[in-house]
């Protein structure tokens, strides 16, 4: 029996070290620590190793924006020329055949998701040729869904057609905040009307899922903003919202200088901040998932985090029960059975590797029993705040023993971030804000100090 967030009874917990610095467990070993001893045959070695018939997902990071929000921490570059997106794509139809010809009549693509970047930056005639290039390379399973994160700025008629051309299920726009004075200080300046103007057309056009993505700790953002930017987001009524703590790493994302470290919000305003926008989206009806996301109850993601069967990547909380993730494109990673692999950064050298015919990895990280272990404990954890110690050392034998140890003195400890109620660690309902606190006390990475991370809350 796996406990799910619903089953899970409230606990009075401290809210101490807010102020933490953790990373956000979207994968286990963290990017920090993946090295370049995984390389392309280590890759194309996973990838034939694929199982007959596995359904497997595809990312494809597109690298571009025709403008840079100073908040963002992707892997882009501003272009206001066509020029460099066009060479770039011819790269990327090229390792879309390099990668399809190693898999095809191995496995079968049941998700897609296109971020960046900006994928909406793309021509409305290179989205339907992509879209072909997926097709004739990769056997799709006839329902796969195709998600798309959308900049409404970005979005004209025929961007939109080319879309519902492609196939797209989901749509998951960028909205940040609706204030003036915030999206100046971000540079991302985006009018509610623009936004509402973009939802009514992709569903116009079949698309039956819309997620919105919204920030707290923001420059300049207060109790009330924050506020009135969720009651226009919920006017919009999507079918889901991700509500994200802004991460301020400025030593990893130089554009991010341009924010004014006194403009942003302390770490006991950006909890109230969440807190806030959480209480707000509950009481429309929307159910938790995870540390950040909401659905309504009748979403796929809603459906499955009640069952205890969401899963967490690098573009959240999914429904997506695929073990295989292949990332096509400059710095995308891939996740196999085997280990995560991640593509050349930069955007000229991958351009040159893939165009030669070559796989464009450039490091990774394969798993051990130990990291497999203590991957499922983190991701259960921040899926469902609670995992099943019975379950653990099923899965993973002794490997699962040794972390109990760990578990139990959490349990044991003063600050009660995990308590033990029968065959279940949970972190009690005060505690939830600070999951990704109780999730770096399994990883044994982080202590040799690899990499900087962002705000815990």
């Amino acid at each position: 029996m796996q406990a799910t967030a619903a089953t899970i009874q409230a606990r009075s917990t401290p809210l101490a070290n807010i102020a933490e610095t953790v990373p956000r467990y979207t994968s286990y070993p963290t990017a920090p620590h993946f090295h370049s001893g995984i390389d392309a045959i280590s890759v194309r070695g996973w990838m034939e190793a694929l199982e007959s018939n596995e359904e497997i997902s595809l990312y494809l990071h597109i690298p571009f924006c025709d403008r840079l929000c100073w908040f963002c921490a992707c892997h882009t570059k501003q272009t206001r020329h066509y020029a460099p997106v066009a060479t770039f794509l011819r790269a990327l139809h090229q390792e879309i055949h390099t990668v399809g010809a190693i898999v095809r009549g191995r496995c079968r693509v049941r998700a897609v998701h296109l971020g960046g970047g900006s994928p909406t930056m793309l021509k409305p005639d290179d989205i339907v040729a992509l879209g072909r290039a997926l097709r004739d390379r990769f056997d799709f399973l006839e329902d796969a869904s195709l998600s798309v994160e959308i900049d409404p700025n970005d979005m004209d008629e025929g961007r939109l057609d080319a879309f519902a051309r492609m196939g797209m299920t989901r749509a998951s726009l960028g909205v940040q905040d609706f204030d003036p004075k915030v999206q100046k200080a971000i540079n991302r300046e985006q009018s509610f009307e623009a936004t509402k103007g973009v939802v009514d057309a992709v569903r116009a056009r079949g698309v039956k899922s819309v997620n919105l993505d919204l920030l707290y700790g923001l420059p300049h953002q207060t109790l009330d903003s924050v506020a009135a930017t969720v009651n226009q987001a919920l006017s919009l009524r999507p079918d889901r919202i991700a509500l994200f703590g802004y991460a301020h790493v400025p030593w990893f994302k130089k554009h991010q200088t341009m924010i004014d470290e006194a403009w942003l919000p302390n770490s006991d305003e950006r909890l109230a901040q969440s807190q806030r926008a959480a209480g707000m989206i509950l009481d429309c009806g929307y159910q938790a998932v995870g540390l950040d996301h909401f659905a309504r109850p009748d979403d796929t993601l809603a459906i499955s985090a009640r069952a205890g069967k969401i899963r967490r990547n690098f573009q959240g909380y999914t429904e997506d029960a695929c073990d295989t993730l292949i990332g096509l494109g400059p710095s995308a990673i891939s996740k196999f059975r085997q280990g995560y692999a991640q593509n050349i950064v930069a955007t000229g050298e991958y351009e040159k590797v893939v165009s030669s015919g070559q796989l464009a990895t450039a490091r990774g990280i394969a798993f051990s029993l130990d990291d497999l272990a203590r991957s499922w404990i983190i991701e259960r954890l921040m899926c469902d705040f609670a995992f099943s110690a019975l379950d653990l050392v099923e899965r993973f034998g002794d490997a699962g023993q040794k972390l109990l140890l760990t578990a139990s003195r959490m349990a044991n400890g003063s600050d009660a971030l995990l308590v033990l109620e029968g065959d279940h660690f949970i972190v009690p309902v005060d505690g939830r804000p600070l999951v990704r606190v109780v999730a770096s006390k399994f990883d044994k990475y982080l202590e040799n100090g690899a990499g900087k991370h962002s705000l815990a809350v």
